[in-house]
């Protein structure tokens, strides 16, 4: 047997500073803690055979001295402690102290305060109250995605002491991914880290996992968590009276850890009776368990396929059982038949995922391996800075994610591109380049960016770019955006502007009516500034000018035809050849009297008219259907003179 005890182990220096609290005043009369002075049962027992009372609340206690413990409290307990006479001693950890700080101050200058952590827990429902209890609790991600407020307000994020730093990470990530405005404050104390990671890593490496701790404690709950997940055989127990010491053996390699609330004496007495285990005769059991091979939890070996369905691969590993690979374990495709991959006495590299005797079973994994694998190559590439080309396999809320030598790469959609991105399951199936910019082995996060790729690209276009712009050239573009008043053209590492008034002679309704995004187009540069690199198009080429033989093909008294483009007030605007309107005015409309022309005209009507007036100059040209109704008239009243 082999025993790994965690080095942080124990009270914390909030508890540590608590209980000295108490014990340095335990002779006054009568003492009473505001709630358990830390979750566990013997210490609290122990207290109170010295005299010192727990307290729920306050209600009908008006003499003697209360000690507010690490959790602390709300404003409002400070105040019903000095209406009711009482005297009082602030235990509360000088890290939560630092919580009350922030976001009493936060909350006074405007912000909504979020905090993530149980809204049951004491320590914050006491942060609570320093945000007169209007804050918003989250405790999952679940809870955070599910968040409603408006965007624009201003967000001050805290956490619970205790709470999972893995898990604050990703709800803060999931906040920022819905567009909030966050002020994030990490207040996760230091050695609840270090606590936890220690945990996750002694658990990995052994067979047995004991956390000590009250039942009711959070933060030995979360040790509970985060070890079970690494390691099947995880005990939480309170005293070495909960050990169920049968279930253990010499071969185990045990690791042991402890809550913050724990006492060092119920730790030792763990670590003693289970290292007088070693002194015991071996069984028959036990010389039978040394004649076979030795295998643990995280150990890469290799082995012979006796048997392939499907869902499933048995492999033999020289141990008393058999190993069971699923497929989840060996690859991400659910679609794949592991019949196509294997046959009997194929050898296989396998990683031990969790040796459970008391089922007769040996889990392993495949996909750990190339998982491992591909970490240290993304962490070689988060190093160096080198891109990497993966394809994206699916869109979530807030980006996409791409598998990567079955590790998961995500990619927000902040960082897919360099404009916004209105859909991303566009991008899936796609390959593409991206550079690393967040890598924890430890938890599994990697973010990559796409967006930064594409920034260095268009920095060097923009150079080449900008050396070869100048007014009056025609260059080529491609359409990236389309706004109401027109289209952003990217000419090559810089955005040009085309506005809808220059897209065409003719008149624009829409820029989409002539434009879509991804269209390649020429354009005519009209405008460059070269000081603050702004560029004007146009696609309103000179050659292409309907005005250049106007004075020939709009002589005045010529007889058009044309289709009534847009009505006014004061007339009606005729469409006579794409990119030219002349202006048939509300008198010219009609020998009858009307008040506005759409009383006789709507858009879209083909009319005849005569050119009255042409003004080259300033592209004006009037024109009448008055005249030739006139002309109408005169030729009906000498036709009926002459037959008369």
């Amino acid at each position: 047997m082999e025993i790994l005890i965690a080095k942080y182990a124990g009270f914390c220096f909030g508890v540590e500073r608590a209980i000295k609290f108490v014990y340095d005043n335990i002779n006054i009369k009568p003492l009473y803690t505001y709630g358990p002075i830390i979750h566990n049962r013997q210490v609290v027992d122990e207290l109170n055979t010295k005299g010192c009372q727990v307290l729920e609340n306050l209600d009908g206690i008006t003499n003697g001295t209360v000690v507010i413990r690490s959790h602390g409290v709300s404003p409002d307990i400070y105040k019903e402690i000095s209406n009711n006479g009482l005297q009082f001693i602030d235990a509360t950890c000088p890290y939560v102290k630092r919580i009350h700080k922030i976001v009493n101050e936060h909350y006074d200058n405007g912000y909504k305060i979020i905090i993530i952590g149980s809204e049951k827990h004491p320590e914050v429902i006491g942060i609570n109250g320093w945000c007169n209890n209007e804050g918003i609790i989250i405790n999952t991600v679940d809870e955070a995605e599910k968040l409603t407020i408006e965007k624009e307000t201003k967000l001050c994020i805290v956490a619970q002491t205790t709470f999972n730093q893995y898990n604050f990470d990703i709800i803060v990530e999931v906040l920022k991914n819905l567009g909030y405005n966050l002020y994030v404050f990490s207040t996760i104390c230091s050695s609840t880290y270090e606590r936890q990671k220690e945990a996750l890593e002694i658990s990995q490496k052994v067979d047995r996992m004991i956390i000590i701790g009250g039942k009711h404690s959070s933060n030995t709950q979360k040790l509970y968590c985060i070890c079970k997940e690494q390691c099947e055989n995880t005990y939480h127990i309170e005293t070495i009276d909960d050990l169920p010491l049968k279930d253990f053996n010499k071969n185990d390699k045990i690791g042991i850890t402890a809550g913050a609330s724990t006492p060092k004496n119920i730790i030792e007495e763990v670590i003693i009776t289970m290292s007088e285990l070693l002194n015991e005769n071996q069984t028959f059991a036990e010389l039978l368990e040394q004649s076979l091979v030795k295998i643990q939890s995280g150990e890469v070996i290799k082995g012979k396929v006796i048997q392939v369905t499907p869902n499933e691969i048995y492999v033999n590993v020289g141990y008393k059982s058999d190993g069971i690979l699923p497929k989840s374990e060996y690859t991400s495709d659910a679609n794949l038949d592991l019949t196509s991959e294997f046959k009997e006495d194929d050898e296989i590299e396998v990683l031990i995922l969790r040796v459970n005797d008391g089922e007769g079973q040996v889990l392993l994994s495949k996909r750990r391996i190339a998982s491992k694998l591909g970490l240290q190559v993304i962490e070689k590439a988060y190093k160096s800075k080198e891109n990497l080309s993966i394809k994206v396999s699916k869109a979530v809320k807030g980006g996409v994610i791409s598998i990567f030598n079955e590790v998961s790469i995500f990619i927000p959609s902040s960082q897919l591109d360099d404009s916004f991105v209105d859909d991303l399951t566009k991008f899936v199936g796609q390959t593409i380049d991206v550079r690393i910019i967040e890598f924890d082995a430890r938890r599994g996060r990697v973010i990559g960016s796409r967006r930064i790729i594409l920034s260095e690209i268009n920095a060097e276009l923009k150079i080449k770019t900008l050396a070869t712009l100048e007014e009056g050239k025609k260059v080529k573009g491609r359409v990236k955006r389309i706004t109401k008043f027109g289209a952003f053209i990217d000419l090559g590492g810089m955005d040009g502007l085309l506005h809808i008034t220059e897209i065409s002679w003719a008149r624009v309704n829409k820029p989409t009516d002539l434009l879509s995004v991804g269209q390649e187009i020429e354009v005519l540069v009209k405008q460059y500034d070269k000081e603050n690199q702004k560029v004007s198009l146009s696609m309103k080429f000179e050659e292409e000018n309907p005005w250049l033989d106007a004075d020939s093909k709009f002589k005045k008294d010529t007889i058009i035809e044309g289709k009534v483009v847009r009505l006014a007030d004061f007339g009606a605007f005729v469409e006579i050849e794409k990119g030219v309107d002349a202006l048939l005015h509300v008198s010219q409309i009609s020998n009858d009297h009307i008040n506005k022309p759409s009383d006789i005209l709507k858009v879209g009507d083909v009319i005849t008219a005569k050119i009255m007036d042409l003004d080259i100059e300033k592209k004006r040209i009037s024109i009448s259907k008055k005249v030739l109704e006139e002309k109408e008239v005169v030729e009906e009243e000498v036709t009926e003179d002459t037959e008369a």
